[in-house]
């Protein structure tokens, strides 16, 4: 620094001055210097040398030297300070600088998002449009087809008229044929109630031997169960489980359905179906049928 300069030139000058001072013998009166001869009528001038005089002044010297040492002190002291200053609005200028630069990035970020939505509500209304104009052309094709209908049920109409007038021909028609057959229909009538009749007695006879079938298949798969059963007395005597039983053709047993009855009967039975794998069908297809999900009572016998 400039100033340090100066202040090292300025130590080294009153250093060379004080040493050149301290170096001279003050303590004793300096050599009296030759006088010239004393001329008729001159008065006599003596020259004493007072040492506190030269004291003083030696410390008049160094008093100098010490101001100028504080003023040095003051003017460093001063230059640190404002260095420190000058570096902390370096740091505020910096910290400025930084949250300006935030703020644009802030800015930035701003921006893109602004410029993301507005393609965005850009790509909507985009959007939007193509389904005004797919519900405009919608609107103008259900135009069209409602003029097709129209025109489609004036030709219906008139078709409709010469329709009815050929149905009424044709009743007219069909009274005269109807007169000639209703004799004919009487004598069927009579023949198709003598079959009906037969039919019916048939098919009550077939259905009795159905539900004779199924009545025994029932006994059947129900005592296949008992026999399967690990009863115990004490805890199955005067109860029993109602299940659900699905079959197929070969009497495997498709699914069994608890309906209601005593959890340990129910229980026991579900596990003898299982042991039982196949149960008793009837190889009869009408029978089996009626019989594919058949329901039963489970009752231990012990």
């Amino acid at each position: 620094m400039p100033y340090s300069k100066a202040l090292g030139l300025s130590i080294a000058l009153h250093a060379l001055l004080v040493i050149g001072l301290l170096a001279g013998d003050f303590s004793s009166p300096p050599k009296p210097k030759p006088t010239p001869a004393k001329q008729p009528g001159e008065p006599i001038k003596a020259v004493v040398i007072d040492k506190a005089t030269l004291d003083r002044a030696v410390n008049k010297i160094k008093q100098q030297k010490t101001d100028q040492l504080d003023a040095e002190n003051k003017r460093i002291k001063a230059a640190e300070n404002r260095a420190a200053e000058a570096k902390r609005r370096r740091a505020n200028e910096e910290a400025r600088i930084k949250k300006l630069e935030k703020q644009r990035k802030i800015k930035e970020q701003e921006k893109v998002k602004a410029d993301a939505e507005a393609k965005s509500a850009k790509i909507k209304a985009e959007k939007a449009e193509a389904i005004r104009k797919k519900k405009e052309q919608e609107k103008q094709e259900a135009e069209e087809a409602a003029a097709n209908a129209r025109s489609k049920r004036l030709q219906e109409e008139a078709a409709a008229k010469e329709a009815e007038a050929l149905r009424l021909k044709k009743i007219e028609e069909r009274k005269r044929a109807e007169i000639a057959a209703k004799e004919k229909a009487a004598q069927d009538a009579m023949l198709a109630q003598q079959m009906a009749d037969e039919m019916a007695r048939r098919n009550q006879a077939r259905t009795q031997q159905v539900m004779t079938e199924i009545e025994r298949y029932s006994a059947l798969i129900t005592q296949s169960i008992n026999q399967r059963m690990i009863k115990d007395r004490s805890t199955m005597a005067g109860k029993s489980c109602r299940l659900t039983i699905t079959l197929a053709p070969s009497g495997f047993v498709i699914n069994v359905k608890i309906a209601q009855g005593d959890k340990v009967v129910c229980d026991a039975a579900t596990i003898a179906i299982g042991k039982a794998g196949n149960l008793p069908v009837s190889k009869d297809p009408e029978v089996f049928k009626a019989m594919r999900k058949l329901a039963v009572t489970v009752i231990p016998e012990f």
